[in-house]
């Protein structure tokens, strides 16, 4: 009589154990709200914001850059052979420690006319000033 009640004893603590293991959730990674932005145009980048992508276009790049009231935020996938390609902002959120990009590299349709020469797609964010580091997924 005395095992039997063992192995129930052990059944229910594993099945506590695997129920508590599967609730766990890490901590500050919640979203909190979805971030509007504004997409930059080359003409409204700052000069020194410019310069730091002319630097690193060539390479995929990671970029945060405020100035106290808002924040640049650039996502550069470096050097493709031709042109035709965007970038679409998948997601853009805060959580309590953070903020959280997603972007995806989209490349030309199948059949698409295009330039036969290098390119270097990049997308440059603004968005409301925080103190939060940025976190790029």
């Amino acid at each position: 009589m005395m095992g039997r009640w063992k192995k129930y004893a052990g059944v229910l603590l594993l099945a506590l154990l695997f129920l508590n293991g599967c609730s766990v959730e890490k901590t500050g990674q919640k979203k909190v709200k979805d971030l509007d932005f504004t997409l930059m145009e080359d003409g409204q980048i700052p000069e020194e914001l410019k310069t730091l992508i002319e630097e690193k276009k060539t390479s995929e790049m990671k970029i945060t850059l405020d100035d106290g009231e808002v924040k640049y935020i650039v996502v550069g996938y470096g050097t493709q052979k031709t042109g035709g390609y965007s970038i679409a902002v998948d997601e853009l959120y805060l959580t309590e420690n953070a903020i959280h990009i997603n972007t995806t590299l989209i490349g030309p349709s199948k059949g698409e006319a295009v330039q036969e020469a290098e390119s270097f797609p990049y997308v440059v964010l603004k968005i409301e000033y925080l103190d939060k580091s940025v976190v790029f997924e």
